[in-house]
């Protein structure tokens, strides 16, 4: 199975902590983020790796290279110094991800999931969605979860984690966001979902940052993603 890492976003809410870094590169435990993920990816058997990037993107490229010294093979899909959108990067990224369901995970994020227990959609699935607690800055969520299946309306409701098992098709039309897309797909009882409880944090402010960096230290840097 292949993944692709998103890791175009700005991080303007980094304020000055990402003004001379791409948020992706911020460090946790003592290397990057998106290290730690292509760590996590290659310990669990997925080392077919495609990162998208945009402001600043050299810098991810310098340090990952084509990822061999952590035993991945990575490929880049540049999208400039302006982001086109997580749908829209994606879908240019789609000739290097190939036909079968793809693992699509946010860079951001700092968490102990298993990504490779990712590895089958049902037949009538668009995607499978990882879904967690609603956090503090986002209480109303953006899925409800019944049956496996993720619905657009309901309670109790949760937070997209920023990752899941997605079919290439779901992005080959559609606008440049991937949320309205899969509130359509929701509505069209075409996305499976799991509720996870572990660790995980959406690296958005500097406030997260400093907990992910506190967590990592109490692990003594071992583990996260």
């Amino acid at each position: 199975m292949r993944a692709m890492i998103l890791a175009a976003g700005r991080g303007q809410r980094m304020q000055a902590v990402a003004r001379q870094i791409p948020k992706p590169m911020l460090e946790v435990a003592g290397k990057p983020l998106l290290e730690h993920l292509v760590c996590s990816l290659v310990g669990q058997g997925i080392r077919e790796l495609v990162i998208n990037h945009a402001w600043m993107g050299a810098r991810i490229e310098q340090h990952l290279g084509d990822g061999g010294r952590w035993g991945a093979a990575i490929r880049y899909s540049p999208e400039g110094e302006q982001p086109t959108g997580t749908l829209a990067g994606v879908r240019q990224a789609l000739p290097l991800l190939g036909e079968a369901p793809f693992l699509l995970l946010c860079a951001d994020v700092w968490t102990d999931y298993p990504f490779g227990r990712l590895q089958a959609l049902a037949p009538d699935a668009q995607a499978h969605l990882v879904l967690v607690d609603n956090p503090a800055y986002h209480p109303a969520g953006d899925f409800a979860l019944a049956g496996g299946r993720v619905q657009s309306a309901g309670a109790p409701r949760y937070t997209y984690s920023g990752f899941g098992l997605y079919r290439p098709a779901l992005f080959r039309a559609g606008p440049t966001e991937l949320g309205p897309e899969l509130h359509r797909s929701a509505a069209q009882g075409r996305l499976s979902g799991e509720h996870y409880t572990g660790i995980w944090l959406d690296i958005g402010t500097p406030e997260r940052l400093a907990q992910a960096r506190a967590q990592g230290e109490a692990r003594t840097g071992s583990a996260g993603v």
